[in-house]
């Protein structure tokens, strides 16, 4: 049986919840969605979509960095949004972070997110 491992990066902003960053168990990383929280500030950052986009991927890359993964070890990703309307800005920004190989994504929307966050992503990778 596999050993379950917990992720806590250093450089990731605390979690809001009852929850670990990522956990990795045999050759994959679980990571837990992520939203546009500043790491060091511990608040929500504001601006449009985009700005947010970035953001949460950038905690995304903690994670990853964390793990001496990249983006091109995502296998699945799932976006949360709080309004599709923003799909095109999301997508945007996203693309400038998955090139290549992309890996399969669900993108849904939701009612709301922690925080008022507009767009929430979670990723698996592999090793």
């Amino acid at each position: 049986m596999a050993t379950k491992i917990i992720i806590k990066p250093a450089k990731s902003p605390a979690a809001v919840g009852p929850y670990n960053h990522a956990v990795r168990t045999g050759d994959l990383l679980f990571c837990a969605g992520q939203i546009p929280i500043d790491p060091a500030t511990g608040n929500l950052i504001a601006g449009d979509i985009k700005v947010q986009t970035d953001r949460v991927l950038q905690n995304v890359k903690a994670i990853l960095d964390d793990q001496k993964l990249t983006f091109a070890n995502v296998v699945k990703s799932t976006v949360f949004m709080t309004n599709l309307a923003d799909f095109v800005g999301m997508n945007e920004v996203y693309a400038k972070y998955f090139t290549g190989d992309c890996p399969a994504r669900s993108t849904v929307q939701v009612a709301a997110l922690p925080k008022g966050a507009n767009v929430e992503i979670e990723v698996i990778a592999h090793f």
